[in-house]
């Protein structure tokens, strides 16, 4: 039993992790072939820095990223402090329900909606072309809002209430409660939704394909562009790229992560 559940245990990470070292080893290739290895070269990684559509368009992706998953972020924070303060209890529970809509919705259906919402919107307002990037900006702020919303309302619902209202008691003005109080308690439940939102916006292709623009295109939109004639072996190393940033965030996160927990058992 146990040789089994090693052996299944093997054959999962195999299935997921084979695709990105074959990535990886072929940005190297020097040949620009899968069918053989000639050598290993920088020479796609050196194209990549000439390839300024790709650089543009991984510029657009970082730029929606950070700025969608930031306001995701604070806008998704104050819902939950809004959701958890909420007294009707059937009030509270519908709009967790439609909170919860997004995220059950497949991603078409999401795009067909905000793409013909943001069309309607342009009509009356009398714009020719009004999809670009502001409104993947709205979009992609739009998809990530319930993620955060679900990573910080548990963090408001288990910190102890008692705390607030001392403060409050002490002469904190509500918001001094919060910013004092609160939200260094619910911290770690904000950032989660912040990576989580910024992983969802840097990663979106369907619904970034009804509300973009040919002139503002995404990097998972150019790569998908590129599908229709051959793959330049540049996105290969872009892509190995991508991974080794998020291996050393990952990393650094951790070591930050066990320091800190050293150092409160150290205090102890």
């Amino acid at each position: 039993m146990k040789i089994l559940s090693r052996t299944y245990m093997w054959v999962v990470f195999a299935l997921l992790y084979a695709p990105i070292l074959v990535l990886v080893i072929f940005s190297f290739n020097d040949g620009g072939s899968l069918a053989s290895y000639t050598g290993f070269s920088f020479r796609w990684y050196g194209e990549l820095f000439h390839d300024s559509v790709a650089l543009q368009s991984l510029k657009n992706s970082l730029f929606l990223a950070v700025s969608s998953s930031l306001l995701a972020t604070l806008i998704g924070t104050f819902a939950a402090l809004g959701l958890d303060r909420m007294r009707n209890r059937y009030v509270k529970g519908a709009v967790n329900a439609v909170t919860n809509i997004p995220m059950m919705n497949p991603d078409i259906v999401t795009g067909v909606s905000l793409m013909l919402l943001f069309v309607a919107v342009g009509g009356i307002l009398g714009l020719s072309e009004i999809l670009g990037r502001w409104t993947m900006l709205m979009a992609h702020t739009t998809f990530s809002l319930p993620y955060v919303i679900l990573s910080v309302l548990p963090r408001f619902r288990q910190f102890d209430r008692t705390l607030r209202e001392a403060a409050l008691d002490l002469g904190c003005t509500p918001w001094q409660s919060f910013y004092k109080v609160e939200l260094p308690a619910i911290l770690p439940g904000v950032f989660s939704g912040l990576v989580m939102a910024f992983t969802l916006s840097l990663d979106d292709f369907v619904i970034s394909h009804f509300v973009s623009s040919p002139d503002f295109q995404t990097l998972p939109l150019y790569i998908y562009n590129q599908t229709a004639h051959n793959v330049k072996y540049s996105m290969y190393a872009l892509c190995t790229l991508i991974i080794f940033t998020i291996l050393a965030l990952l990393l650094v996160i951790n070591f930050a992560g066990s320091i800190g927990k050293r150092r409160k058992e150290g205090a102890k």
